[in-house]
């Protein structure tokens, strides 16, 4: 794997408390960060290293404030990459555990990656990695161009893809700044049973032919309290999920202030001039943390696909189900 190149965008700061502004005025569902910590004392940090996210980013049926009310407020949620732990694996030996996550949890066809890590020369040469998500951008360019509207924004900020409408132009590959979508241009293989699983744009399988596919936030995930199938699989913890509403983030072991954690960090957005507003971060760092050195240039392993990880939807029903 060759090193790949790519220019960055480091003026996000400045911005960075605009965005924190203006996702005071968005509806969300709102519990403070005074309510959760006493409920959960000061034992409750370790527990909200569990799988699950915490119980303030939750939004379980019964858990939360009475519908209509005041309270009831929408998430918009955000990815942040904090590239100082992130090693893409080689010091562990392994894949990159965040792409192998991914093609586990939605059947990723063979060849697509819906997140990519590449191993980027730095400005003064040496190398680091950086995962690339789709960028759940607030002003898609790939929403607006689709002629049937197949692509669309929901109200917590994830750009989906409705693949029972989508005709399959790839207006929006063409659209999309980023690279981040593929197209379907055989038949994919789905799992045994996927042909009588209940298809919905935030968890889409089975997958067809001829239709344009994408990273979702694990939408399906993140409604039920869980994090991305990326950040749990992530054994440096580099990948946090955030609320801007809430302006909190967690990467499943540590919970930390949003808009603290990209400003005290510099962290920066991928071609934020192009207008799109993407609401992942970076934070600019090169695996230090784990000992990844400067001029250490091994690329990262081949990922598995979810055949070579021996997944069914029954083993995940069962998983599930623990």
């Amino acid at each position: 794997m060759g090193v790949v190149v790519i220019q960055v965008d480091y003026s996000a700061k400045d911005k960075i408390e605009e965005d924190m502004d203006q996702g005071d005025n968005l509806r969300k569902w709102q519990l403070s960060r005074r309510q959760v910590l006493k409920a959960v004392g000061a034992a409750g940090v370790a527990a909200l290293a569990a799988p699950l996210m915490p119980a303030f980013l939750a939004r379980s049926a019964g858990s939360g404030p009475e519908e209509g009310s005041k309270a009831t407020r929408l998430r918009q949620w955000v990815l942040v990459f904090d590239l100082r732990k992130c090693e893409g694996c080689i010091t562990k030996g392994t894949p990159p555990k965040c792409i192998e996550g991914c093609n586990a949890e939605h059947f990723v066809p063979e060849g697509q990656e819906w997140i990519r890590v590449f191993q980027v020369e730095g400005p003064a040469g040496h190398s680091y990695f950086l995962p690339r998500p789709c960028m759940q951008c607030e002003n898609p360019p790939c929403v607006k161009v689709c002629p049937v509207g197949a692509t669309y924004r929901n109200d917590e900020g994830i750009v989906l893809i409705n693949h029972e409408r989508c005709i399959g132009c790839r207006m929006c590959m063409a659209a999309c700044p980023y690279g981040v979508r593929s197209f379907n241009w055989d038949q994919p293989e789905n799992p045994p049973g996927a042909l009588f699983a209940n298809y919905s744009p935030q968890y889409p399988v089975p997958h067809r032919r001829g239709t344009v596919e994408k990273c979702m936030l694990c939408a399906h995930r993140v409604q039920d309290g869980k994090l991305p199938a990326c950040a749990e699989a992530c054994p440096m913890y580099a990948i946090y999920l955030g609320d801007l509403t809430e302006d909190i983030a967690t990467n499943g072991k540590d919970v930390v202030k949003l808009s603290q954690l990209l400003a005290d960090s510099s962290a920066f957005r991928l071609k934020e001039e192009l207008g799109t507003r993407p609401r992942v971060w970076y934070i600019p760092g090169h695996g230090q943390e784990y000992g990844h050195e400067v001029g250490d240039e091994r690329p990262p392993i081949k990922a598995r696909t979810w055949q070579e990880q021996g997944v069914t939807l029954e083993k995940k029903r069962e998983g599930a189900s623990k």
